[in-house]
């Protein structure tokens, strides 16, 4: 696992550029209100995550292919980008999901437990 923390504290330091850069939507509401508008490039959940958040956020998605990725719990994802707690942020700039979406691909095959998918 700790080979895989670096890559996981980079993608993290990534969401916080993006909240920089004006490309997050953050909260659940935030993330759905984002998917319906076609805003969201990637939607990243935190593992602790409640059921019934998740459970909006997949109603929302549908049969949309927005990549979706698990990336530490809500108070790590929410730290990332300047709040308390977060269940799920989406990224709306493409290149910075990318960007994301590479980087967590790394994490996922080094053998860490944060997921990508399509």
């Amino acid at each position: 696992m700790a080979t895989t923390e670096p890559r996981a504290n980079s993608a993290l330091r990534l969401l916080g550029l993006a909240r920089r850069a004006g490309a997050v939507a953050p909260g659940t509401n935030a993330v759905r209100r984002a998917v319906r508008e076609g805003d969201a490039k990637l939607i990243v959940v935190a593992k602790d995550a409640s059921s019934v958040q998740l459970e909006k956020i997949r109603t929302t998605l549908h049969d949309r292919s927005i990549p979706r990725a698990v990336l530490g719990d809500r108070n790590t994802l929410g730290a990332a980008v300047g709040f308390a707690r977060l269940s799920a942020v989406a990224v709306t700039d493409g290149a910075l999901a990318d960007r994301l979406v590479a980087e967590l691909e790394m994490v996922r095959r080094e053998g860490g437990s944060d997921a990508v998918e399509a």
